[in-house]
């Protein structure tokens, strides 16, 4: 592997994981209370847990997608998003958070496997590239951190 191909299997890792110039996902869901995981703001449309399980769904789909040529999607939209505002039990809550964190690693893995072509087009895709899902993968959950910054942040429950 060459320090060009290393440094870049490192940087898309780090892309995934969060910071820099993003919050990350440990920072966001830390210390949620249980009383404003499935509250709504006025005007907006989803809750702590709907943004939450929607993100792991949507990340669960990218990274078996990425590697697995069997793999059905969610039906769009109704399959990316929980079916109730709040979490059924705080058990869900958490093991939302774990699928999560496991999903996340296991593409952090994926990405500096020097064996993954990064930019070979997927076979059983129209297209895509390994690289191409790492991006959207960080691209589509920094979107939803910053939702539920601002969510957390309406509901009196992040720092100004």
């Amino acid at each position: 592997m060459t320090d060009h191909d290393k440094s870049l299997r490192q940087h898309l890792s780090e892309l995934l994981e969060g910071g820099s110039a993003h919050a990350t996902f440990e920072a966001v869901i830390a210390n949620v209370p249980a009383t404003i995981r499935g509250k709504k703001q006025k005007g907006l449309p989803h809750s702590l847990w709907m943004l939450l399980e929607h993100m792991r769904i949507a990340q669960s789909d990218i990274l078996e997608f990425s590697r697995d040529p069997k793999h059905i999607s969610p039906k769009w939209p109704e399959g990316y998003w929980p079916k109730t505002a709040a979490p059924p039990t705080p058990v869900a809550w958490n093991g939302s958070i774990r699928k999560f964190r496991a999903d996340l690693k296991a593409f952090q893995k994926l990405v500096k496997n020097p064996k993954a072509d990064l930019f070979a087009r997927i076979p059983w895709g129209e297209g895509q590239t390994v690289m191409r899902e790492a991006l959207l993968v960080a691209d589509h959950n920094s979107h939803h951190l910053g939702q539920m910054i601002d969510l957390r942040r309406l509901l009196g429950d992040w720092p100004s």
